[in-house]
């Protein structure tokens, strides 16, 4: 969990409170970097059906794919029976591309479904994996792109794809790093290295994120 006492002088260190799941910090994106912790990964026992998806968490007909697919439209589609989507009009930030009509789209877990779990997510509860899985909370988690880039990163970290739109870069390390600490996950060496290397080439900045664990 990244800490603000690192901010802070080492002699008023102690002084800050513990961080809690619902509290909003504003770090530095290279502190958040390298307040991850560094664990190599471990896949043993993954099964996609173990994060449970697309649900309709507010009962309004429309599932989690769907709320995206409205929250990111660039030109909104028609909703019909309880959420049929049609028309419509979307920007891939991964490729640089304008998608008309939801299905040419998937939606992205930012950090994979199955890189979570090697990052911590396997000794999460199932509710906890489910409310992964369906992170509407944090617009970052999850984002409505072209279903050939979304394909072609796969499961990978940013040490194995980034996106092939280069100037969307810093802002997906940046998104992923978010998305870890909002979920306490860890870095392997090889993703750690391949972050701090695109930062390095990034705008300094602050991220702000409300911690989910």
């Amino acid at each position: 969990m990244a800490s603000l006492a690192l901010l802070l002088p080492t002699s008023h260190a102690h002084a800050a409170p513990e961080q809690a799941p619902g509290d909003t910090i504003t770090v530095p994106v290279g502190r958040a970097l390298a307040d991850l912790p560094v664990r190599e990964e471990d896949r043993a026992g993954y099964e996609r059906s173990k994060f449970k998806h697309w649900l309709d968490a507010d009962g309004d007909g429309c599932n989690t794919r769907a709320e995206v697919l409205l929250r990111d439209a660039v030109v909104a589609p028609t909703r019909s029976g309880r959420c049929t989507l049609t028309g419509g009009r979307w920007f891939s930030p991964y490729d640089d591309r304008t998608i008309d009509g939801p299905s040419g789209l998937d939606i992205d877990h930012l950090v994979p479904l199955a890189e979570a779990w090697d990052s911590g997510a396997s000794a999460w509860s199932a509710t906890e994996r489910q409310e992964y899985a369906n992170d509407l909370i944090d617009s970052r988690d999850l984002v409505a792109v072209s279903a050939a880039s979304n394909r072609s990163k796969a499961d990978k970290d940013p040490a194995e794809w980034l996106p092939p739109a280069g100037g969307f870069r810093c802002t997906y390390v940046t998104n992923w790093i978010t998305d870890k600490t909002r979920w306490q996950l860890s870095v392997d060496p090889t993703e750690a290295s391949a972050l701090r290397q695109i930062l390095d080439g990034c705008p300094e900045g602050d991220v702000t994120v409300t911690l989910a664990r």
